[in-house]
């Protein structure tokens, strides 16, 4: 397959230090350019990842006729607006998470993902520790899987961090609350109908930094998690089901290139005698999306999460911020 050339949106710590590097290991992807709006910045990125052209503008980069794809890793607030830019210029883009700041801005990008392709940027669905786990509980390992819970926090005290800024869509449940959503969708293989949500806000970033939420998914199956942006970093995904048990030990930041771990518990002893480990061969999550969204770029592939499925998990982030001011279950909108 000739390789996409893409363009990068910004100079974003996430896409330096993780996304582009994953991404360059794969020969379907050839990173061209970067943009910022400090040229200098762009310039010295560039020098650092091996990148030919950098743009003092995202203008400029988006002009650029031999961009074919875009990589949107911008502050929240600007995932939209960039997005139907680049949309606008016949790029296809890779945004990053949350894809907006509620589900009626989602939607803006429908029309446009009729020309382009658009996805959100989830590379947890292409690592190989959720697509086995999740065969496991399909085949019916754990028999039939009853609450998916998760744990992902870490401790971010910048006052500067985007993360910490409510004005452009900081906080944990956008943050890493996403990967909660997506945990349950892609573990029960369902769509939510209800979450509660009870949220702690820190009183100068106004952000919520602790937000624990229950989703249900209908038939007994409950999502239960929690994300919070001031302890201790740690995160881990349990699948619990009527026979057994899987843990996800790193479900989201899985080490670039190195060997995952998944535990299979069969449910015969507390003290952990019955939990058979599952080694699985390196991988760069971040390599596989770039490779995945590439061959949905060439035709080779249907694109695998479109505009449909990101606008659905807004919609389940929506329904958790209306329970923090309702202190109810709130309905999860329609697909």
């Amino acid at each position: 397959m000739k390789p996409v050339v893409w363009g990068v949106l910004s100079t974003a710590k996430i896409g330096r230090e993780r996304v582009l590097p994953g991404m360059r290991k794969s020969p379907l992807v050839e990173i061209r350019a970067i943009a910022s709006r400090d040229e200098s910045r762009a310039r010295a990125a560039a020098t650092a990842l091996g990148i030919p052209r950098a743009y003092g503008s995202y203008e400029a980069l988006l002009a650029d006729p031999e961009i074919e794809a875009v990589y949107n890793p911008l502050p929240n607030h600007l995932h939209v607006p960039l997005t139907l830019q680049a949309a606008a210029a016949g790029k296809h883009v890779l945004c990053e998470k949350p894809i907006a700041l509620d589900a009626a801005e989602a939607e803006q990008l429908r029309a446009a993902a009729g020309n382009v392709r658009i996805a959100e940027a989830f590379m947890v669905r292409f690592h190989p520790q959720w697509l086995r786990a999740r065969d496991l509980v399909r085949d019916g390992r754990i028999g039939t899987l009853r609450v998916v819970q998760m744990f992902f926090g870490y401790n971010n005290l910048d006052p500067a961090n985007v993360r910490n800024r409510a004005d452009i869509g900081g906080g944990g449940l956008y943050d890493i609350g996403c990967y909660a959503i997506v945990a349950g969708r892609w573990f029960f293989g369902a769509e939510p109908t209800r979450g509660i949500a009870h949220v702690d806000r820190d009183p100068a970033f106004r952000t919520d930094r602790l937000t624990s939420g229950l989703v249900d998914f209908g038939d007994g199956r409950r999502l239960d998690f929690t994300v919070a942006t001031q302890v201790a970093p740690h995160q881990r995904i349990q699948l619990c089901g009527s026979k057994g048990r899987i843990e996800i030990p790193i479900p989201v930041n899985a080490p670039q290139g190195a060997a995952t771990r998944l535990l299979l518990d069969d449910g015969s002893s507390l003290e952990g005698t019955g939990v058979v480990t599952e080694t699985l061969p390196p991988s760069d999550q971040y390599m596989l999306q770039g490779e995945a969204f590439s061959r949905a770029v060439r035709g080779e592939i249907a694109l695998p999460f479109g505009i449909d499925d990101a606008i659905a998990n807004m919609r389940a982030i929506d329904a958790l911020f209306r329970s923090e001011r309702s202190g109810r279950w709130e309905p999860v909108g329609p697909a």
